[in-house]
C-alpha cells in the first residue's frame, strides 16, 4: 500500500483543513506531526520528516500545504526514501516578507533544484502568502506540473474547499489510486 503523508505548514492543519478530511477518512494517509507548529525550526522539520518517511516501510506520498512544501524541497535535497510522488499545495514564498510571516525565513532560501521524484504544484491566483508567477516558478525549478484552481485563497480551511475532492484527482494523477471506493464515499 502506498502511504500518504500529510505534511502542513505553520500553524498545522485545523479540523476544517483538507489536510484533516483525508487523515481522518483515508486509511492511507499519516499526518506529519511536528513539535512546534508556530515556531518552526528547519533542521527539527526536516528530521520529523525524515523519520516519517523512513518510518512508513511501504512507498510514500508527500501531500504537503504552504510552509510544508518549502519543508518537502529542503529534505529532498538532502534525504532519500521511497517516495514515489509529491502534491505541493500552496507553496509559501518564505523568502518574501510581503508574502509570509517572519517565522518562516528559517526555511530561506527556497531550494530551487529538481525534486527527484515526479510532483505537482497546485497554486490559486489570490493567494495571500504566494504569487502565481512566485508557484510556477517554483513548479518549473522543482520539475513539477503546475496546476492553477483559480481563485481560491491559501488552498485551506478559509477557502471552504471541505474534502476537496479535486485535490484528491490531482493526488491521483501522480499514479496514487484509492483502491477502497467505500473510502472515498466518506469523505
Amino acid at each position: 500500500m502506498t502511504i500518504w503523508l500529510a505534511i502542513p505548514g505553520l500553524g498545522g492543519s485545523g479540523p476544517a483543513h483538507w489536510q484533516s478530511h483525508w487523515s481522518r477518512a483515508l486509511p492511507q494517509v499519516r499526518r506529519v506531526v511536528q513539535r512546534d507548529w508556530d515556531a518552526p525550526s528547519r533542521r527539527d522539520w526536516i528530521s520529523t520528516l525524515d523519520a516519517a518517511v523512513r518510518g512508513a516501510h511501504d512507498e510514500v506520498i508527500l501531500v504537503a500545504h504552504s510552509l510544508g512544501c518549502a519543508l518537502v524541497a529542503h529534505w529532498a535535497r538532502q534525504h532519500a526514501g521511497r517516495v514515489r510522488g509529491a502534491l505541493l499545495v500552496a507553496p509559501a514564498d518564505v523568502e518574501s516578507p510581503a508574502h509570509t510571516p517572519a517565522s518562516v525565513r528559517g526555511f530561506a532560501p527556497m531550494p530551487l533544484q529538481a525534486l527527484p521524484f515526479q510532483s505537482v504544484v497546485v497554486a490559486s491566483e489570490d493567494d495571500p502568502y504566494v504569487s502565481v508567477a512566485r508557484a510556477r516558478q517554483f513548479a518549473e525549478a522543482w520539475g513539477s506540473r503546475f496546476e492553477s484552481i483559480g481563485a481560491a485563497g491559501h488552498i485551506n480551511a478559509d477557502s471552504g474547499l471541505g474534502n476537496w475532492p479535486d485535490g484528491l484527482a490531482l493526488l491521483e494523477s501522480l499514479h496514487a489510486p484509492i483502491h477502497d471506493e467505500r473510502v472515498v464515499n466518506t469523505l
